[in-house]
């Protein structure tokens, strides 16, 4: 697939859940948490990171965390009972959630969500859209409600 077909599917998945957010899309990458900030005109701590991880039994643990803050994979183990979940890797990534690393959205896929208490300081939170090119513009609250995740601080 190529970056629009991803953009595509994460717009439609969207409109059909009725979920309340704005998809953006870019020119220059979103990759990282600083070309996202500068593409939205927005601080780090306006965008949110969805940290993939997979646990014993190879499922997706998706950690919610501000932008300028580092996930607790051991907290993450201890919020699920869990033995410490480690990252995914870029290929188990893309077959996981169905998007390429950069562009995972925090929602719209099959995954134990969890989201970090201090998300929640803020009203509105950018995401990743689908793509290193796109971001989703959601409130936190309607972010809870998109994917049912678990409020705990994951966050070292």
């Amino acid at each position: 697939m190529n970056m629009r077909q991803y953009e595509e599917k994460l717009r439609k998945y969207i409109l059909e859940n009725n979920i309340q957010a704005e998809q953006l899309f870019f020119e220059k990458s979103c990759h990282t948490v600083q070309e996202a900030a500068e593409a939205v005109g927005a601080e780090s701590e306006d965008l949110v990171k969805n940290i993939c991880m997979i646990d014993n039994e190879g499922n997706l643990i998706v950690a919610i965390v501000k932008g300028e803050d580092r996930v607790s994979r051991s907290r993450v183990g201890k919020v699920l009972n869990i033995e410490m979940p480690r990252i995914a890797t870029e290929d188990e990534i893309l077959e996981k959630t169905g998007y390429p690393c950069g562009g995972v959205p925090s929602f719209g896929y099959n995954a134990t969500f969890i989201i970090d208490s201090k998300v929640f300081e803020k009203e509105i939170i950018y995401t990743g859209g689908g793509s290193e090119y796109s971001l989703v513009r959601i409130s936190s609250q309607e972010l809870l409600k998109s994917n049912n995740g678990i409020v705990a601080k994951i966050r070292k």
